[in-house]
């Protein structure tokens, strides 16, 4: 629906300005009449030049947190839906949520339940938040479910920044590392092969083998840079052939060194988010599918989707989450507990608590042992090429 940006007076003689969605010119001006207004200047709000572009940006996890935990507040206050939602467009400062919210309230205004008005945006509000809407608007604790919300995609983003700061600095190292190999072969290297040549003699075998590595690579780097970026497409259309990312991210879960940060990241995301939505009241056969959609792994997805297979035909969630090896035997137990004595949901919470703080310590671990191999990696390399290039120099020095 059309956005209009409107001046007037008040009753009371006060400039007022503001905007407000209507289907027509004709139907906004009526509205502000209505209001009691009076010197009515209105017009359409111009269409922002980066709508709908990438360079508009997205909405982020923080935007949402703040949405659903403001929109919490007002619920549980006693403000209506649809007033809360006016309220929440005027003062969201993402455009998009803002414009999002804007077709949301239009769509219940047209009748609509909130369920229904969120699900046409799942590139906003995906399915694990329409879902736990849905179970808080028909139970009617619809601001215990925002206020869950935003608590479970809170820690979901924390525990996904650690990840990433896990990754980003040996991702840096290499990186650097790379691209100083790269500049000493290219342009440092074919300096001293012009000089050795002009001595004459033969060359120490390391020097040789750098020498020539280094001819190669200046011959050939453009077919280097087009074989690597190749690889890297490759890659991706392998990952997104199911055969290939399931064999993939099994491989993932068994690395030496990051393999079992990720194990432990795979289970945190799998209680937290099953536990928030039972807890929510979403049906657990509902709850699993979702789940499965938003583990990021395709080995627990399979688990995942065993595991609500398993719970249709009436045996339990454990057994099958112990055959994919991706969860612990201490995870399983407490799971069997919790379906034996009913607080699932709160067992599972207190699997994702243990398992973030796991994840802190495991990422502070990997970051303090993976700093002085990087180190002494490229030390050994960049000093190797170092020192083969002296070595015919040691020689002409022996000699003089």
């Amino acid at each position: 629906m059309p956005i209009f940006l409107y001046k007037a007076r008040s009753r009371s003689g006060k400039k007022i300005r503001g905007d407000l969605d209507a289907p027509s010119l004709d139907m906004a001006l009526n509205v502000l009449n209505r209001r009691g207004l009076s010197e009515i200047k209105v017009k359409p709000k111009p269409k922002d030049i980066l709508e709908g572009t990438f360079l508009e940006g997205r909405v982020t996890s923080r935007d949402m947190v703040i949405f659903s935990r403001q929109f919490s507040t007002m619920i549980n206050s006693g403000v209506p839906i649809l007033q809360s939602l006016q309220v929440m467009c005027q003062q969201t400062e993402n455009k998009i949520l803002r414009r999002k919210l804007y077709e949301v309230k239009n769509d219940i205004e047209g009748g609509a339940s909130l369920y229904d008005a969120l699900k046409k945006h799942k590139d906003v509000f995906d399915d694990l938040y329409t879902n736990m809407v849905d179970a808080g608007e028909t139970g009617g604790v619809l601001d215990v479910v925002l206020d869950r919300l935003a608590q479970y995609i809170e820690k979901a983003a924390k525990l996904k920044a650690r990840v990433k700061s896990a990754m980003i600095y040996p991702g840096v190292i290499i990186t650097v590392a790379i691209a100083v190999i790269a500049i000493i072969l290219i342009f440092v290297i074919p300096t001293f092969e012009q000089m050795f040549a002009d001595f004459g003699g033969a060359l120490p075998l390391p020097t040789q083998i750098v020498i020539n590595l280094s001819r190669f690579t200046t011959a050939n780097i453009v077919y280097i840079i087009f074989a690597l970026i190749a690889a890297f497409i490759a890659f991706k259309l392998f990952y997104r052939w199911e055969p290939g990312k399931i064999l993939v991210d099994n491989w993932i879960l068994f690395l030496p060194v990051f393999g079992p940060l990720l194990r432990k990241v795979a289970v945190a995301r799998f209680s937290r988010t099953l536990s928030t939505m039972i807890s929510s009241g979403v049906p657990i056969l509902n709850a699993l599918d979702i789940v499965s959609r938003t583990s990021g792994n395709k080995t627990v997805e399979l688990g995942v989707m065993e595991a609500r297979k398993s719970i249709s035909e009436g045996q339990t969630l454990a057994e099958p989450l112990d055959e994919t090896g991706v969860f612990p035997p201490m995870v399983i137990h407490m799971i069997s507990i919790g379906e034996a004595t009913g607080a699932l949901d709160n067992m599972l919470g207190k699997i994702a608590d243990f398992y973030d703080d796991e994840v802190d310590v495991a990422v502070e671990t990997l970051t303090s042992l993976l700093e002085p191999i990087m180190i002494v990696i490229l030390g050994v390399i960049v000093g190797g090429l170092v020192v083969s290039m002296y070595l015919p120099i040691f020689q002409i020095g022996d000699v003089l």
